[in-house]
């Protein structure tokens, strides 16, 4: 029987990581002939995705697999200029290491035929970059999206937008215009495209992996057909490789992922406050592991909170003080932001916590709503536990992820679909209360329409990762791929 290893290299931040080890997982779950090496590239500058990965090591992996993080590059430092030209001297630096580790492979299946030989590599796509290490190796290899497939429909059409008709993106920034987009089935307002293309540095970067894009062997994206089927659909126009829709990979419940331990007083704390809640009771706000606002933004969801008469648990954290990439910390002190009395006025139906469990808050019974930030990973777990999101979105894809739920799929209400809070900080957009209201009444609408898909499109991500869904086919198709390129 033929061995065959793949190398797997997330973006070093918690969600990504969290997918592509998944992926490993089930890829020696799902074949015997298998084995996977994640390879992690360091630094990371989020306390939360260090925690991960130490939870991680301690964990017990499955056999034929391997998580391994590279070593530091020392000239790599979070006070590097620019978050794109941070990463992309991440990506050259760990190049080194990579091939390093490859080598080892290529010599011991070189000393032993009876030991894996190396199938091909799946990049993250903003890790795509790397993709000299396998032509140099002579291996194919696939990019692995933690994003949706309306996202990656996206990259292509505004790369083909600006390569082919010379279009300049930075301008869509403040546009009145619509877009029409062959990944989406309605029109997008231009201003909610990703980010990335409003600023000229940051565009070069989004430019660069959309095309490397096209060279990829496949595409693996975290959706499912079931969830995101006009825009998987689209992606199959004879110009792009094949689309394997993979997903949904959510962090396990307890799975030794917890950015924090079980044991700790916070965890225990808010999860007893959960368990003494009503079911369906509670509205949830946690905006990831970079979203934060400034005090007069806080002040109004308090009070647009205090007014609902929902019972709510609230995560809220500090801003970064300084330029620096810095996820954002927790108070020492709630009295410090919150309008005056709040906490007391309050005691009986809210809880404010700093950092939170999301996955093991969301898959309580007591969790009936959910005002996100929009990241990907959080859009999927409020799918597979069935909590309706009403959509924040503060920075990079997250304006565009938030429209989809909302405009393309009806799956989410909208608090503001258009804000925008880049990672220094830089907004002058402040919500008011009426509006985070009117959204939390909506969202915790006992019968409405947007919760009944959202608890039918949970039923349905549930099988597709089973004998028979369509993200195992999806699965097995790539195995197949890899198999017999081989042979």
């Amino acid at each position: 029987m033929k061995k065959a290893e793949v190398v797997l290299i997330p973006l070093p931040a918690m969600g990504h990581i969290v997918a592509l080890v998944e992926v490993a997982k089930l890829l020696v779950q799902r074949d015997d002939r298998l084995y996977t090496t994640v390879l992690v590239m360091h630094p990371t500058v989020d306390p939360s995705t260090i925690k991960y990965m130490e939870s991680l090591a301690a964990s017990t992996l499955p056999d034929r697999m391997r998580v391994i993080n590279l070593p530091s590059v020392e000239s790599i430092t979070s006070a590097t200029k620019g978050r794109h030209s941070w990463l992309r001297s991440l990506v050259e630096g760990q190049k080194p290491h990579v091939k390093e580790y490859v080598s080892k492979i290529r010599t011991q299946f070189e000393m032993n035929p009876n030991s894996p030989r190396l199938a091909g590599f799946i990049f993250d796509t903003f890790a795509s970059r790397m993709k000299d290490v396998p032509h140099e190796f002579g291996v194919p290899w696939y990019v692995f999206s933690a994003s949706g497939a309306a996202f990656i429909g996206s990259m292509l059409h505004l790369t083909a937008l600006h390569d082919e008709q010379g279009v300049d993106l930075t301008e869509l920034k403040n546009s009145e215009d619509e877009l029409e987009m062959p990944c989406l089935a309605n029109p997008i307002p231009a201003k909610l495209v990703p980010s990335m293309v409003f600023e000229k540095d940051s565009l070069t970067t989004f430019l660069e992996h959309a095309r490397i894009l096209i060279e990829a062997r496949g595409i693996l994206i975290n959706t499912f057909l079931e969830f995101e089927s006009y825009a998987i659909n689209s992606l199959s126009d004879g110009k792009t490789p094949p689309v394997y829709p993979v997903g949904p990979f959510v962090k396990r419940i307890g799975g030794g992922g917890d950015p924090r331990s079980d044991d700790s007083n916070n965890y225990r704390d808010i999860m007893e406050w959960l368990d003494d809640q009503p079911p369906l009771s509670v509205m949830f706000l946690c905006f990831g592991s970079w979203g934060s606002f400034e005090e007069k933004q806080v002040k109004e969801i308090a009070i647009a909170l205090e007014h609902s008469g929902h019972r709510f648990l609230w995560s809220l954290r500090k801003p970064s003080q300084n330029d620096e990439m810095q996820s954002p910390s927790d108070y020492e002190d709630f009295q410090s932001i919150l309008p005056q009395g709040f906490l007391d006025r309050t005691a009986k139906i809210g809880k404010v916590i700093g950092w939170a469990p999301q996955v093991e808050i969301l898959s309580h019974s007591a969790v009936g709503g959910f005002a996100s930030h929009c990241g990907w990973n959080s859009i999927l777990e409020s799918l597979r536990f069935g909590v309706p999101l009403a959509t924040w979105p503060l920075y990079a894809e997250q304006q565009f992820n938030a429209c989809q739920m909302v405009i393309e799929l009806g799956l989410a209400v909208e608090i503001k679909m258009d804000y925008r809070n880049d990672f220094y900080g830089d907004n002058e957009i402040i919500v008011s209360s009426d509006d985070v209201l009117k959204a939390i009444k909506s969202v915790m609408e006992e019968n409405s329409e947007v919760r009944k898909k959202v608890k039918e499109m949970s039923r349905v991500s549930e099988k597709t990762l089973v004998d028979g869904g369509s993200s195992f086919s999806s699965l097995c198709r790539l195995i197949e791929d890899m198999m017999g390129n081989m042979s």
